[in-house]
């Protein structure tokens, strides 16, 4: 899969992500300054880059369309999968020494707000994909090559660790449709949305870009986040 690897490198770089542009100050708060206005290359502007479109059909749609559910697209032994359990996770410890997690805790969950405990084969953790599949698929991802989908599926700039039962709730919604029962996690989870659309290069409704406005309206100086590494 390293075609995907670098495949997702230049996709990110055009769509104007780079390493050290993390995260914003996550907060929620409207940040210093006044009247409204946004910093340079914060979420809450690249809103506005987004083109808007209604939602296509899901004619078509199947999870097998982005690849195989978990695989090492950036060559370093590990399913993305674990990979994003390694990351996110808290007190990791390994069945092989080094790649399969056996458990850990999910010590503050983005969704809930409450701690998870994961055990391999009984986890109540899922990586979700903050834009979820089936929404890219309605998107703009059906006109995708096949390479591009993997590299999509597999990208830590969309991928968190959260509860399962938060996630199941979630399905394919948008911000338009669903946001985190954590009111504290929601400007990060919207930012991570647009990112993930402006490099990715898929549309928005219009209900959701109003959404996504009126979360990031509460934090406007929170910045576009970026692939860390």
């Amino acid at each position: 899969m390293r075609g995907s690897a670098a495949l997702l490198a230049a996709l990110l770089a055009l769509g104007g992500c780079k390493a050290g542009d993390q995260g914003g100050d996550g907060s929620g708060g409207s940040g210093g300054g006044g009247g409204g206005t946004t910093a340079s290359g914060s979420a809450l502007s690249a809103v506005s880059s987004l083109t808007v479109k209604g939602r296509a059909p899901k004619t078509g749609y199947e999870r097998s369309a982005f690849g195989s559910s978990w695989v090492d697209t950036d060559d370093n032994g590990c399913g993305t999968r674990d990979d994003i359990l390694k990351r996110d996770l808290e007190d990791v410890r390994f069945r092989d020494g080094h790649c399969l997690v056996a458990s850990g805790t999910l010590t503050d969950d983005p969704y809930t707000g409450r701690e998870v405990r994961f055990v391999r084969g009984r986890s109540k953790v899922d990586i979700d994909h903050v834009v979820a599949l089936s929404d890219a698929w309605q998107k703009g991802a059906q006109k995708w090559d096949r390479d591009k989908r993997v590299a999509f599926a597999n990208d830590p700039l969309n991928l968190i660790a959260v509860d399962s039962s938060a996630n199941r709730r979630k399905g394919d919604g948008d911000a338009a449709t669903w946001l985190p029962p954590n009111k504290a996690y929601r400007c990060d989870y919207v930012a991570h949305q647009v990112a993930v659309k402006k490099a990715y290069g898929l549309w928005v409704t219009s209900a959701e870009k109003d959404a996504m406005k009126r979360v990031l309206g509460g934090c406007p100086t929170m910045k576009l986040p970026a692939r860390s590494g």
